[in-house]
């Protein structure tokens, strides 16, 4: 060591940021470990566990100090019965530094440990600068593309792109600037390792914070972000100055700031809408495009009931209830949304009945001519026809009405009692047979009747 060598190590502490006292207290551990082994071929006799060796080097010449030291050896044991080893310098004695150890051996040493503390140095320091960076947005150029996770190359170290952290319509190809969100740095065996997103809210939040001065200078305030990766978003913003339009500021002269953000998420829907300290007012602003009529809300419950246009009512879904779901994301509150029909029925007591269907028997019943009916029906055309035959049949006439009377007295009471005593089910039909054997029987009554009565004025 000499004093050329400090000046260069002064040099690298100016280029690189290293600290110049790292650098020697690395080195001087690397001469007494050289220096050890160099010592031990020296006296092969000697236990490596029973000495060891001190350096120090002298930050203005560069000239270096070798000590053995005599070491002892001390086990301990805890309360739990595990041994530790303790090392104890019992003396050390200062030795010549050769010039063969000073040559060779010592430029080799000096150099590898500068490297490495180099290496370690740097590595350091990018950790130290994206450490404090989680949650700011990156761009990087796209270095390779796998299935699993894809490589940006920030310049300094590359950040990973892991595939749950990516937006499965999003092609990603070799070369193209992408920007990503950071969410997580580490330390790692080679380097500090550095994790972004596509997927995240921040990054939507923060490419508006790029696009739009009012929002980085805090008169416009992003107080809500909900978002679907690759299909639509939405984001409410505040004015803190009431001149300030805040949706107006998003969306810039012709759409140009929104647009901006649209074409780095690849086509990504955005829609921004008026943030409101009133939860109704919020949740009916949040389901925009749809016009809402009426919101009423349940703060015990978290809940709100949004009452829509009939005709509006598809809109404030959304596809596959991608309108509704992201609105209560952004609110926080569990969205019901009824049409004004569907509202109006409840209100009434429930939906409208459907008109029954009337009961088959009972139709039946009062369609089918009664036995009593076809009786009267038939005694009075029987008379009309012995009329022809003049006074003679009034006899005739009198007993066939007699008969057709008495014969109606005992069918109307049956019919009665069997729809009072076992009503039949609603479902079961009467058969074709069963609707006319009454008539048959009740013809055959009156024929019967009308025969008695003219044999009964034949014998008189």
């Amino acid at each position: 060591m000499n004093q050329e060598m400090i000046a260069a190590l002064r040099e690298l502490e100016r280029e690189k940021g290293i600290a110049f006292e790292t650098i020697l207290e690395g080195l001087e551990e690397a001469m007494a470990s050289a220096y050890k082994s160099w010592w031990k071929q020296q006296h092969p006799e000697l236990d490596e566990e029973t000495f060891g060796v001190r350096a120090k080097i002298d930050p203005e010449s560069g000239d270096l100090r070798v000590w053995v030291q005599e070491l002892e050896r001390i086990e301990h044991e805890n309360e739990e019965g595990e041994i530790t080893v303790e090392t104890k310098v019992l003396s050390e004695q200062e030795v010549p530094v050769t010039d063969e150890f000073k040559g060779r051996i010592g430029a080799q040493t000096a150099k590898q440990v500068i490297f490495q503390r180099l290496r370690d140095a740097e590595r350091e320091m990018t950790y130290e600068e994206f450490a404090g960076r989680e949650g700011d947005v990156v761009t990087g150029i796209v270095q390779q593309s796998e299935r699993r996770y894809t490589l940006l190359d920030l310049g300094k170290v590359e950040a990973l792109l892991p595939q749950a952290e990516q937006v499965p319509s999003e092609p990603y190809r070799n070369g193209e600037r992408l920007k990503g969100y950071i969410t997580e740095v580490r330390k790692g065996s080679k380097g500090p390792q550095i994790v972004v997103s596509r997927t995240h809210p921040g990054l939507l939040k923060k490419l508006f914070e790029l696009e739009v001065p009012e929002i980085a200078e805090g008169i416009v305030e992003i107080k809500a972000v909900a978002r679907e990766p690759g299909h639509r978003s939405k984001i409410a913003v505040s004015s803190n100055e009431p001149a300030v339009d805040p949706v107006g500021a998003c969306v810039g002269p012709k759409g140009s700031r929104v647009r901006n953000v649209v074409t780095e998420l690849r086509g990504e829907k955005i829609d921004v809408v008026p943030w409101s300290a009133d939860p109704a007012t919020f949740v009916a602003n949040a389901l925009q495009p749809a016009k809402v009529r009426e919101a009423r809300v349940d703060p015990e419950t978290q809940t709100a009931l949004v009452i829509v246009p009939d005709y509006q009512l598809s809109l404030a879904i959304g596809r596959e209830g991608q309108n509704a779901r992201l609105a209560a994301r952004l609110t926080g509150w569990r969205i019901d949304i009824k049409s004004e029909t569907q509202f109006a029925d409840e209100q009434r007591g429930g939906p409208r009945p459907a008109p029954a269907a009337p009961a088959a028997p009972a139709a039946a019943v009062e369609s089918s001519p009664s036995s009593a009916q076809l009786a009267s029906d038939d005694s009075g055309a029987a008379p009309a026809a012995d009329a022809a035959d003049g006074g003679a049949g009034s006899g005739a006439d009198s007993a066939a009405a007699a008969e057709g009377e008495s014969a109606a007295t005992e069918a109307e009471p049956s019919a009665t009692t069997h729809d009072d005593s076992a009503p039949a089910p609603a479902d079961t039909k009467p058969s074709a047979a069963e609707s006319a054997d009454e008539p048959v029987v009740v013809e055959d009554a009156v024929e019967g009747s009308a025969g008695e009565a003219a044999e009964e004025k034949a014998e008189a």
